[in-house]
């Protein structure tokens, strides 16, 4: 079965960043082979929406059979609130919060970012996990682009 991945939206904007794009074109690459499910949210679309258009045209070349949309709910609306309440990301972060629930709620396989600061940040899974167990949710496994390049099929 393919994962199940959600990426936010610093992964789709990576790919334009001189920083993360070579990193970010090769996980694109397996994207464009079908290797995931890949899931947006509400939350993915809004933020999307305010972006350049090269940006908005990247995320529509995302196989439509792979691409799955998932709905803000009552159970991840609590669950952001809950990361915010608890101080694991601040009032400003709700999006961050947001993202994090929902691929939480939705029982997704992993949620991939390229924000270290607030979402790929070892103390604050830690803390997202801690609240996840408590409230009978399962444990949201997120990491980086890097750790889905396929190194095997490099030049």
């Amino acid at each position: 079965m393919k994962p199940r991945i959600y990426i936010d939206t610093s992964v789709v904007g990576g790919f334009f960043d001189e920083e993360f794009e070579y990193d970010t074109k090769k996980f694109f690459d397996r994207i464009f082979r079908k290797d995931f499910f890949v899931y947006f949210s509400e939350i993915s679309e809004a933020e999307i929406s305010l972006a350049p258009e090269y940006v908005k045209e990247l995320k529509n070349r995302i196989p439509k059979d792979c691409y799955r949309f998932i709905g803000l709910d009552d159970d991840s609306r609590y669950l952001a609130q809950v990361y915010v309440n608890e101080k694991i990301l601040g009032p400003s972060s709700y999006n961050d919060a947001y993202h994090i629930a929902l691929a939480t709620v939705n029982r997704l396989d992993v949620l991939i970012s390229w924000n270290f600061k607030h979402i790929v940040n070892f103390d604050k899974i830690k803390l997202f996990n801690s609240v996840n167990m408590r409230l009978g949710y399962p444990i949201i496994d997120i990491r980086s682009p890097l750790e889905f390049i396929d190194y095997e099929n490099e030049d």
